[in-house]
């Protein structure tokens, strides 16, 4: 397939190719880049499309405005027409088996290198989303968190902190729900490197510019062998159990009731969360 000429755009990303690099863009700076249907599913189409490209050797994953990706949007699951598609348990399951780690999954796997280029609040589902990524480079204001157990929620869909942070300090990062500034994130080796915010975009290309003198067959064979790597130590198996043992906690009456006083609550109770906050009582 080749590549287009100029940016193509959808509705909540965007999509450019310039040389050998795709530049997909989450584009919902008003809602600090939260994961709806919509960017979810723009999202996996414009994986497919530089997929589909020969022309493009690696992908950086960027996001417009000050955050990289607040979450899963909460406004739209308290919403009355997924609320209902997640009524049930098996609804449940299935909405985020589809939405949320088999999409994920599929970014790992991507046989092309990945880059994710983070800038202020990334968190829950959008630390998910940018650990999906082969590479990190951060912007000097990033910062990691994922207060999701506060919410009663058990972390989401992919447990993504063990495998990136070790252990004893994802327990450290969950139970006490702290987060980590850019420099801490490097330290522990979160993310690749670390630079000011206004030369974030520069420094992915350029990290993108070494990765695309890489020939294809290479680096697809090299991301997969080491992706293989992980697998033997147990990464997907662990993040299949992770998954299940989401689904028991967010249907324990403690976290049904939580969604009920989320619906209750209306969009205060949403931005509160949103935050990392305790929503307010009713």
């Amino acid at each position: 397939m080749a590549s287009g000429s100029g940016p193509v755009r959808y509705e909540s990303i965007r999509y450019e190719v310039d040389g050998p690099v795709c530049t997909i863009t989450l584009d919902r700076p008003e809602a600090a880049n939260a994961q709806d249907t919509r960017l979810l599913d723009e999202l996996d189409a414009a994986f497919d499309r530089a997929g589909a490209d020969d022309a493009v050797r690696v992908i950086v994953l960027a996001a417009e405005g000050k955050h990289f990706s607040a979450g899963h949007d909460l406004k739209e699951l308290a919403a009355s027409e997924l609320a209902a598609v997640r009524a049930t348990a098996e609804g449940k399951l299935d909405h985020e088996q589809t939405m949320y780690f088999d999409r994920c999954v599929k970014i790992r796997d991507f046989p092309k290198p990945t880059i994710a280029a983070v800038q202020g609040a990334c968190s829950a589902a959008g630390l998910m989303l940018a650990c999906m990524c082969d590479l990190i480079v951060a912007a000097d204001d990033a910062r990691f968190g994922n207060p999701v157990l506060r919410m009663t929620g058990a972390g989401v869909e992919l447990l993504v902190e063990p495998w990136e942070l070790g252990a004893r300090k994802a327990k450290e990062l969950l139970l006490c729900s702290e987060t980590l500034d850019a420099a801490e994130a490097e330290r522990l080796g979160l993310v690749n490197k670390v630079v000011p915010r206004s030369e974030l975009a520069g420094a992915a290309r350029d990290m993108a510019d070494k990765v695309a003198l890489v020939p294809p067959v290479t680096a697809r064979a090299v991301k997969d062998s080491i992706n293989h790597m992980l697998d033997l130590q147990g990464q997907r198996d662990s993040w299949r159990y992770h998954f299940m043992v989401h689904q028991y906690v967010s249907n324990t009456a403690t976290a049904l009731h939580a969604a009920e006083a989320r619906r209750d609550g209306g969009m205060e109770a949403v931005k509160a969360e949103q935050r990392g906050q305790r929503a307010p009582s009713s």
